[in-house]
């Protein structure tokens, strides 16, 4: 059976995956960095509580005080992956968002150029970046099918190749009024 452009793998890992991957490894990090800070300000303290009759020594106070030191760089650390983090999911939403916008904007040319269901198959591998043996592989078909099918979508559309084509996709993406006028 060929396969249609949804059922292209992506290249790579799943972005969300990783993230998530990063942020809980910074999490155990940060983790691991509060228990050894809180452990060290404990076992300063508890020199410097020993000490107190026969006088507190200058190394139970750098200890106490590299401790602290150490736990106020842990918050800021823990603040700062927070920061990131949601700097991450704000990203990921706009790159959804904008995936949105391809997908509704691809359905509104395609179907204003009249594509049959095959030269929009050929049409959206095309804008994936597909080469034709790629395309032709994919859908199972041969080069000159899908360079007959190509040259209809780019009649269509009324450009003169895979490049101009995507341009066309960029242009109305950039540019948000020419949507609204394809849409209204």
């Amino acid at each position: 059976m060929p396969q249609t452009p949804r059922d292209t793998p992506r290249q790579g890992p799943e972005p969300g995956r990783t993230q998530r991957r990063a942020a809980l490894a910074a999490s155990a990090f940060v983790a691991l960095q509060g228990i050894a800070a809180l452990y060290f300000l404990g076992d300063g303290i508890d020199d410097i509580a020993a000490q107190m009759r026969s006088g507190i020594g200058v190394e139970s106070v750098m200890e106490c005080i590299i401790a602290v030191a150490l736990l106020a760089g842990t918050i800021l650390g823990a603040r700062y992956t927070q920061r990131l983090l949601a700097d991450a999911r704000r990203s990921e939403q706009a790159l959804g968002m904008a995936r949105g916008a391809m997908a509704q904007l691809i359905e509104v040319r395609f179907a204003e150029w009249n594509l049959t269901r095959s030269e929009g198959e050929v049409a959206l591998f095309a804008i994936k970046g597909s080469t034709i043996p790629d395309i032709a592989r994919l859908r199972g078909s041969a080069e000159g099918t899908v360079r007959s099918q190509l040259s209809q979508v780019y009649a269509k559309a009324g450009v003169a190749n895979q490049t101009m084509l995507l341009a066309l996709f960029l242009d109305d993406l950039i540019d948000p009024l020419a949507v609204d006028d394809a849409q209204g």
